[in-house]
């Protein structure tokens, strides 16, 4: 048995914008944009990362699936009624108290590609339709992926050792950080 694995990196420039928010808002047009003219036919899985993060041990097979979520490392302690979810219903990315399984992260989901091109296609849809109305969402593109992974439940849910975060202390029960968000000062590059 052979497997060959082709890896190929393709770095793709962002527009800048006055707000950090418009930059994350766009994430779910630039994959589904990607998916579309890129990776059509080319690939199974797709993975979607923030750039601002570092991989720091193995990451494998386990993170493969349909659709795969990363619990967020800074709400996963927390009772569902304190995650910060979209919670006015004037959004489409809403979801009523009581409702909701888990906080995911937005900087670390992926599966199969046509899942994810789902995913990225009803996420930046529903975004726009918001911003027609001048509704942008607690936390922009991720409170939408929430409200699509409470409707379109993932594959696999990977912990929040998938991208912890680096100002925060190890908790004991994270035994191997794979993938965090790198210290930054946002005050220095977040134009707003």
């Amino acid at each position: 048995l052979v497997l060959v694995f082709l890896l190929q990196l393709i770095v793709r420039s962002v527009p800048s914008s006055k707000r950090w928010q418009e930059i994350s808002a766009r994430r779910m047009e630039l994959i589904q944009t990607l998916i579309e003219e890129t990776l059509l036919n080319n690939v199974d899985y797709i993975w979607c990362l923030d750039v601002d993060s570092k991989f720091h041990s193995r990451w494998g097979t386990e993170s493969l699936g349909g659709l795969v979520a990363v619990i967020h490392p800074g709400y996963y302690q927390d009772d569902r009624n304190k995650f910060p979810y979209e919670r006015r219903p004037s959004s489409r990315a809403y979801l009523a108290p009581g409702e909701g399984d888990f906080y995911y992260c937005g900087g670390a989901f992926g599966g199969l590609l046509m899942e994810v091109h789902q995913l990225a296609k009803t996420c930046r849809k529903n975004f726009e339709d918001d911003a027609k109305e001048n509704i942008e969402a607690a936390w922009q593109e991720e409170s939408h992926l929430n409200r699509y992974m409470w409707t379109n439940k993932p594959s696999k849910v990977l912990s929040p050792e998938y991208l912890w975060q680096d100002f925060k202390p190890r908790n004991p029960e994270i035994h191997t950080i794979r993938f965090s968000g790198v210290i930054k000062n946002y005050a220095e590059i977040r134009p707003n």
